[in-house]
């Protein structure tokens, strides 16, 4: 037998008895860990693997399953059809000069009554009375002394207005009642865009 292969069994030999040796040295230690930690904890592998079965815990009375809830924005232009025998008229004459004529309840505003037929009228701040976008110009002046005054908060958004003039409200401040049956409004050209907390913020 060459030197050569003899030298490889012999290492092939010594391969052999280490891997006996560690083989003995880790079942020992084994059964020494089991000692000492005792029957009631079970060796690491087999607690590996109980952990990777286990289902997750649930908690009782609650519901593990996440709710959620969605509250509704403010939606504009609702209005109320009117009673057979009940109608108020109101008539817009939009920017360019058409006019609509419709029969409305009482206590809508001009706001939601335009924003529900799809006319022109912005109304950006939701009718908070806070911006100057559903400005309009009521024609008749005998028809605008039969409306309640406005209050000081409509009389500083008017301030902002494009076009102000003499008969000027505020769309969302005007309720429909039976004084105001046959009302005709005229919307602006255009309308400025500025609301009580583009100041507020400059304070």
């Amino acid at each position: 037998m060459s030197l050569w292969k003899n030298t490889g069994l012999t290492l092939l030999r010594h391969a052999v008895a280490g891997d006996r040796i560690a083989h003995s040295q880790s079942t020992r230690f084994l059964s020494y860990s089991s000692q000492v930690l005792g029957s009631n904890r079970a060796p690491v592998t087999t607690r590996r693997s109980t952990l990777i079965s286990r289902e997750p815990r649930s908690w009782t009375g609650v519901d593990s399953r996440r709710r959620f809830s969605a509250t509704g924005g403010v939606q504009h232009g609702h209005i109320t059809p009117p009673k057979p025998g009940e109608e108020i008229h109101v008539s817009f004459i939009d920017k360019d000069g058409e006019r609509v004529d419709l029969q409305v309840s009482e206590g809508d505003n001009l706001l939601d009554i335009a924003q529900a037929h799809d006319l022109e009228m912005e109304g950006a701040c939701g009718g908070s009375c806070a911006c100057s976008t559903c400005h309009v110009i009521v024609e008749d002046p005998d028809m605008f002394d039969k409306m309640e005054e406005p209050s000081d908060d409509e009389n500083d958004m008017l301030d902002l207005a494009f076009g102000l003039t003499e008969t000027s409200r505020l769309g969302c401040q005007v309720v429909m009642n039976k004084d105001l049956d046959g009302l005709v409004v005229r919307l602006p050209s255009m309308t400025r865009n500025l609301q009580a907390s583009d100041f507020q913020a400059k304070k």
